[in-house]
């Protein structure tokens, strides 16, 4: 023990003794949870018998009720309509706003760092705020479009079958937004300016310079922005709790928003751990994805 502590004051094997706190760590926090999951998603769990440490076993019962349940399509859809508008629009928007303020220009900073004021508050906050701005009674959203003619009568957002997905939707994109847009100002600042200086000298106009430095040297954080992009959204559930709580009617509920019904709503734990199980299988996925591109790029 004296040796232990004697190597520990001078410095040899410390670094060991982090990364196994670490480690330690993610394996309570984390991986215990994760290994439970999968476990409850082959068992029978309900609140009677949540907090016993038997539980009958159900076998594929839980995954085929899953995938024969008449709202799983329909979730599946949203889930992939949700994900994708979600990510496409925030990486857009995030790149023109990093390309905006990657120009050298007055209160640049000072304005970029409100952008980032939406991202740092919590995900709950944020929902309440949309769930204001997009009330059809006295909504601020109603009220501009109004105001310039866009609409006669009240869009009731939230309430309606075709319109509440949409309205979480473009709730996540602004709160998205700004992190795509730090990451990808990095991306930009680490590229070389005598790129640029070269490429304008040989007659390169701005597209021309977008398309042939730009792109191909951020290549490595674009896929890490839209893998992180990807991972965030599946877990996204504060404003589908605070804006539509999954309504009406299932219009608007999506896979992690599911599970979290399905556990906390209907007490079946398994069926609502399957979810979870698929939704981290797709999340392995993309990882596995991001991971392999970035190990190739390296490698050339």
């Amino acid at each position: 023990m004296t040796r232990i502590l004697r190597s520990l004051r001078d410095g040899i094997g410390f670094d060991v003794m982090l990364v196994i706190i670490a480690l330690s760590y993610l394996l309570v926090f984390a991986g215990l949870p994760l290994i439970y999951n999968v476990i409850i998603s082959f068992q029978t769990v309900d609140v009677f018998s949540l907090g016993t440490l038997w539980h009958p076993n159900a076998g594929f019962d839980n995954y085929r009720a899953i995938f024969d349940d008449p709202l799983a399509g329909r979730v599946l859809w949203q889930t992939i309509v949700f994900t994708l508008g979600s990510v496409a629009l925030q990486f857009t928007l995030g790149f023109a706003l990093a390309l905006f303020f990657h120009q050298n220009f007055t209160g640049a900073t000072w304005i970029r760092g409100l952008f980032l004021a939406a991202w740092v508050m919590p995900g709950l906050v944020v929902g309440v705020l949309w769930n204001w701005l997009l009330s059809g009674d006295f909504g601020v959203i109603n009220h501009l479009l109004e105001s310039f003619g866009l609409i006669e009568d009240p869009v009731f957002w939230r309430s309606n079958v075709e319109t509440s997905l949409y309205a979480v939707l473009i709730a996540n994109i602004w709160y998205g937004t700004p992190f795509n847009m730090i990451l990808l100002a990095v991306g930009l600042a680490a590229i070389p300016g005598d790129l640029y200086e070269a490429a304008e000298l040989d007659g390169a106009n701005a597209f021309q310079r977008f398309w042939t430095i730009t792109l191909p040297m951020m290549r490595a954080t674009i896929g890490a922005v839209l893998a992180l992009g990807i991972i965030f959204t599946l877990q996204q559930f504060d404003l589908f709790a605070a804006i539509t709580q999954g309504g009406p009617a299932g219009s608007s509920t999506v896979a992690q928003y599911w599970s979290w019904q399905l556990s906390f709503r209907e007490f079946d734990f398994g069926r609502g751990a399957v979810i979870s199980v698929l939704m981290i299988i797709v999340v392995l996925f993309v990882s596995l994805i991001y991971v392999r591109s970035t190990k190739a790029e390296t490698q050339l």
